[in-house]
């Protein structure tokens, strides 16, 4: 059972402006059109799980829906997924621990955590295992951070560093319990 983080952040640590876009994820040349890893890390997951807020930055991109695999939506406001996703998309809500044994006991054990606060409340409860962050080289000045706070401190281990399209640094990390 393995939950884990693929992101982008900016080069101080945010995940979306201030005004909630994405859209500076964009301006990397990306000349061969490539993924950047982003279908190899899919093979290894069974469902993704995030927030509501997530979700909604996902269907604001006007493409069709570009998860093959289960999306888990955490939410105490919705109370029907979208029209078309009733398949692809469940909503969830409780704590973020019994969450994870619910998913995990449907056979769900490698969990794709995403959405800044989501992720935030995994790291709050030590439910991340592995973090995957490729940085962007460019800085908001603020807007949605990657990280919040803790009660204590949580380590990881660096396992490895890669460089992509010339310009992209991405860092692998697991947890050292």
């Amino acid at each position: 059972m393995t939950n884990i983080v693929y992101i982008a952040t900016s080069l101080d640590g945010f995940i979306a402006d201030k005004n909630n876009q994405v859209d500076w994820l964009h301006d990397i040349p990306n000349p061969d059109g490539s993924d950047l890893g982003f279908s190899e890390f899919m093979s290894r997951i069974d469902a993704l799980v995030m927030g509501r807020n997530t979700l909604e930055i996902v269907l604001s991109f006007g493409v069709d829906w570009p998860y093959s695999k289960p999306v888990f939506v955490l939410s105490n406001t919705l109370t029907k997924v979208p029209d078309g996703l009733e398949d692809k998309v469940f909503l969830v809500n409780g704590s973020l621990p019994e969450i994870v044994q619910q998913l995990n006991a449907q056979g769900y054990n490698q969990l794709y955590i995403d959405g800044g606060k989501t992720i935030q409340g995994f790291l709050q409860h030590d439910l991340i295992d592995e973090l995957i962050i490729t940085t962007i080289p460019v800085i908001l000045g603020g807007g949605i951070p990657l990280f919040g706070e803790l009660t204590a401190p949580l380590k990881f281990k660096h396992i490895k560093a890669k460089r992509l399209v010339d310009c992209l640094v991405q860092n692998s990390f697991v947890r050292q319990r």
